[in-house]
């Protein structure tokens, strides 16, 4: 499970009470936050093999301008499938705003709309809803100005992989054909793209690739069988960790790995990355601060500190809850990258909109969040 000091630290594993102690040198992080005794760690630990948990935790270490990282694993396996779900959404934009970047004629103010579609939206709306709310709508417009083949083409060439994203969010449209997007010039004048055409995926074939025992069809029969993922999107945890890295810490990666964004670009990107939905005008009854931030605030409806800036992208679908990750602690001078993904579907029943999300997902990653947080205060305490 663990790669770091598993032999030396699984002794030590489930002696931690739920109130952080000091951690010990010869304990790992994962370590010390999946020993805790909280019940919202201990519970799914305690049935570790019906939750598919993967987890990639990196501490970051700063001296002068230099970044070193220092990576953590927990089960973290690139052949062991899960539904990436809304978690695509971040490379889908990073790859957009690439292709902005080259396009002279076009930038994040530019007004569109997709052929047959009645809403127009700019660049920068449709960024911003997607990381506000995760909007599905807006994520696969976003796909018709590129193109599945140029996604992944783009991932791949920067070092992100495995990775494949070819499914739209939330829509039955299984084409390879992109719909026209219709490009404002200015006020009056339009132009119309060209459909893009990519190659038609095959099957993946990984472990985990078919799960559960039944699922519900789209005329609402249960299919007593297993659910088959083998034509959805794979955007495992290492590729997920990677792209967070290259987007946060570019410096740390030479020219070839590096996403061509303008400086500009990056800026408005992290800045939607980190705004919670009530920032975007979203009614926070609605959709409140952990609804898009699992990590720390996902079991909660409380407004996060101002002095915690979050910068990352969920996604939740046929149970699975994941979470990407940068997480910073201005006021105590703290800051971790983490990646996690759990699976909650008791019953075994895909498509019955029956998941523990509230009671075990959510709390979960959330929990992990907090550990990880007091775990980093502790040791930055004894540096």
């Amino acid at each position: 499970m663990f790669k770091s000091s598993f032999l030396i630290g699984i002794c030590f594993l489930f002696l931690f009470s739920c109130a952080p102690k000091e951690p010990e040198k010869r304990n790992t992080p994962l370590e010390f936050a999946l020993g805790s005794d909280h019940p919202k760690i201990k519970r799914v630990m305690d049935s570790l093999a019906a939750y598919e948990v993967q987890i990639r935790y990196t501490q970051i270490h700063r001296k002068g301008r230099q970044v070193d990282f220092t990576d953590f694993d927990f089960q973290v396996d690139s052949s062991n499938y899960f539904y990436p779900a809304s978690t695509v959404k971040f490379p889908i934009v990073v790859t957009a705003l690439e292709k902005l970047n080259e396009t002279k004629t076009l930038d994040l103010n530019t007004r569109f709309y997709v052929e047959g579609d009645s809403v127009e939206t700019t660049f920068s709306e449709a960024i911003s809803q997607i990381f506000a709310v995760s909007d599905n709508q807006a994520a696969n417009r976003l796909i018709d100005f590129l193109g599945q083949d140029s996604i992944n083409h783009r991932l791949h060439k920067r070092g992100i992989s495995p990775v494949r994203i070819w499914q739209r969010l939330d829509d039955p449209n299984d084409n390879v054909t992109t719909t026209p997007l219709i490009v404002y010039e200015n006020d009056s004048t339009t132009t119309m793209r060209s459909p893009l055409i990519s190659a038609y995926p095959q099957p993946l074939d990984l472990q985990g690739i078919r799960k559960g025992i039944g699922f519900y069809d789209e005329e609402d029969s249960l299919i007593q069988e297993a659910f088959d993922f083998s034509l959805k999107n794979y955007y495992p945890i290492s590729a997920q960790h990677d792209l967070l890295k290259r987007i946060i810490f570019p410096e740390r990666f030479d020219s070839l790995q590096r996403f061509a964004l303008s400086e500009g670009q990056r800026s408005f990107l992290l800045k939607a990355m980190h705004t919670v939905p009530r920032q975007a005008g979203y009614d926070p009854t609605k959709y409140h601060d952990g609804y898009g931030k699992f990590f720390m605030y996902g079991d909660t409806t409380e407004e996060i500190p101002e002095h915690i800036e979050i910068y990352n992208k969920v996604g939740f679908a046929y149970g699975t809850l994941t979470d990407c990750a940068y997480i910073k602690d201005a006021k105590n001078k703290v800051e971790f990258m983490l990646t996690a993904t759990i699976l909650v579907n008791k019953n075994g029943i895909f498509n019955d909109d029956t998941y523990e999300y509230k009671e075990i997902g959510l709390p979960f990653l959330a929990e992990l969040g907090r550990q990880l947080h007091a775990y980093e205060l502790m040791r930055r305490k004894q540096e």
